[in-house]
């Protein structure tokens, strides 16, 4: 037997309801699940082995391809390290392997039907679809898994796969076989042309999902890939004519979930209608990013951060995204909603929680999620006088002519949506108190990035501006987490210039990802896909947070409507209105995207 991989993440594993994914309730646990046998990661010739796990008192568990638990419940015994797991998995596999051999029929084991609905739209064909592929070409998908994609248009298998194709990429380390895992995956999806809100055609998908499933236990993920007034009637569909009866039912739903906190409200009602809280999977690709990931553990596992995350070190902290094109054309849609409920009350609002959440009690979803609901609800409400909104408009540089928000053809004239908004917000609680948090979203800026600045307190005393003239309150310290792109992690201190002189100057710490790391970071949608198959729920919304989130912004966003306030206009390519350097000042801060050693 060939030896076992050695590929060890830190990824939590917790999963859902068929015995190939089932938990061991009521502990911590690690986890190692079997992986496809022709995955390009070597190792067994039958399996690779993914382990994951929690390094926690608890018992280990065993989860096996064929839907086996194999479990040491006694805690006092030595078997943390992954070796002893390793130990104990071949032990299990020398038992079983003739047992393997015999169920090649695939009757006992479990399998894995992704159903993409809405797969002919770009979401689909440029995020959703290549995610998967990198994740089978990873191995980290089931052995048995099917893709459908289910949309309106009229479509072969073929040409759903010659679509889908044009998509795909090797760059996953450029390795050789790239473009024979294109060809296996492709084999393995179909298509089904259907309504949206029609039972008879969801329940001839559920017939073309058990020819797949060929009698094995049956897991089930369907992605909603289509505008939110459809997401009901999709999901009535799926939940009643094509759900899985031996297995887990899981639908993962795209943003925006609704505009305010009445139709967030409605949506989340109808569809507990067909669904368990457990089995909806509200998507935000934001906390899928690997920068954002990186927040609880730059935090939680450096002592020189933990001590310094408070009011009482931190002087403001700011939240910045940027875009450098304008609606291009998705007007439409994006006038529907803003910059502020399209960035601002998810993206933005998430990555705030994570970063001021206190220490939650484990990595367990729940434990995570109940510390983000905790910092919704402390938060002040929102003044009107603390944001500012902006709107882009035409600006010619360089001989190029750039549109204004309202030349877009799908926009309603004289339309007063804002493509940029600012705000201060405040966490009322001990940690939090008197903290400025800084937001910035826009669209048609100067540049395209996404990034968090710590600025912390100036050192008391100002000792060398008495003795050097250096103003170190204009020179604090900095931390910045650049989420994209090129995503780093850098701390700005002051030091002293080489030379017989006294003269300061700041310079970066500078940890650069793509200098330190070789391997080419994931898309946020690989993870989020691998998590919901996994039934990891951490980084995806629960009800109650959402119900938080809009509370914060459902007021502000009326009082801008019903008072028909007019946005600052900025020229496309600028930094934004003006306003938004008056509202940094108010509050005693100056953003750090401005400032001229950046």
């Amino acid at each position: 037997m060939a030896a076992l991989s050695s590929s060890v993440t830190s990824r939590s594993y917790r999963s859902g309801k068929s015995a190939s994914f089932s938990p061991v309730k009521g502990n911590r646990h690690r986890s190692l699940s079997f992986l496809s046998a022709s995955s390009p990661r070597g190792g067994l010739n039958i399996h690779d082995l993914c382990v994951r796990f929690q390094s926690k008192p608890a018992r280990a568990s065993v989860f096996m391809q064929d839907g086996a638990i194999v479990t040491d419940s006694n805690p006092t015994e030595n078997k943390s390290s992954v070796k002893g797991l390793k130990e104990e998995v071949l032990s299990v596999l020398s038992q079983d392997s003739a047992k393997v051999g015999a169920e090649s029929d695939g009757q006992n084991k479990s399998t894995v039907s992704i159903t993409v609905v809405g797969a002919s739209g770009d979401l689909a064909k440029k995020k959703i679809f290549p995610a998967l592929f990198a994740l089978y070409y990873e191995g980290c998908l089931p052995e048995h898994f099917t893709i459908f994609g289910y949309s309106r248009s009229k479509m072969t298998d073929a040409e759903l796969r010659n679509m889908v194709s044009k998509t795909l990429t090797c760059r996953i380390d450029k390795r050789a076989n790239c473009g024979e895992k294109m060809e296996e995956f492709l084999k393995r999806c179909f298509y089904h042309s259907g309504q949206y809100d029609s039972q008879e055609h969801f329940t001839e998908l559920d017939k073309k999902l058990k020819q797949h499933e060929a009698g094995r236990i049956s897991n089930r993920l369907f992605y909603l890939s289509i505008p939110p007034n459809i997401f009901v009637d999709a999901v009535k569909c799926a939940s009643t004519s094509a759900s899985s009866v031996s297995g887990w039912t899981r639908v993962i739903v795209e943003k925006p979930f609704g505009r305010d906190s009445e139709t967030s409200a409605a949506l989340t009602r109808s569809l507990k209608q067909y669904l368990e809280e457990d089995q909806i999977f509200r998507i935000d690709h934001y906390l899928g990013k690997e920068l954002v990931e990186n927040l609880s553990v730059l935090r939680f596992s450096n002592l020189i951060f933990e001590p310094l995350w408070s009011r009482q070190y931190i002087r403001n902290v700011q939240f910045i995204f940027s875009e450098d094109f304008g609606t291009e054309g998705r007007g439409g849609y994006f006038d529907n909603y803003g910059i502020i409920r399209d960035i601002m009350q998810n993206h933005l609002l998430q990555i705030l929680a994570l970063f001021a959440m206190e220490t939650p009690v484990s990595l367990d979803a729940e434990d995570i999620r109940n510390e983000k609901v905790k910092v919704l609800r402390s938060m002040r409400p929102i003044r009107i006088e603390d944001v500012v909104i902006g709107q882009y408009k035409s600006h010619t540089k360089g001989g190029v002519t750039y549109p204004a928000y309202t030349d877009d053809k799908t926009v309603p004239k004289g339309s007063l949506t804002p493509t940029f908004a600012a705000a201060a917000l405040f966490i009322d609680n001990a940690r939090w108190d008197g903290v400025p948090f800084l937001m910035k979203a826009g669209k048609a800026l100067h540049t395209r990035s996404a990034e968090i600045r710590v600025q912390f307190r100036h050192v008391p005393g100002n000792l060398y501006n008495r003795n050097t003239g250096s103003n170190l309150d204009r020179a604090t310290n900095e931390l910045v987490i650049r989420v994209q792109p090129d995503e780093a992690i850098y701390l700005r201190i002051n030091n002293k210039v080489p030379g017989l002189g006294m003269r300061l100057d700041r310079s970066n710490l500078n940890l650069l990802y793509s200098d330190r790391y070789s391997k080419e970071i994931p898309d946020a949608y690989e993870r989020l896909l691998l998590d919901a198959i996994e039934g990891e729920r951490r980084l995806f919304i629960r009800s109650d947070e959402l119900d938080a989130a809009w509370s914060l912004f459902t007021p502000l966003l009326k009082e801008i409507e019903e008072k028909k306030r007019i946005p600052e206009y900025y020229p496309y390519g600028s930094r934004g209105p003006v306003g938004a350097h008056y509202l940094a000042a108010k509050h005693k801060v100056q953003w750090g995207d401005v400032s001229l050693d950046q």
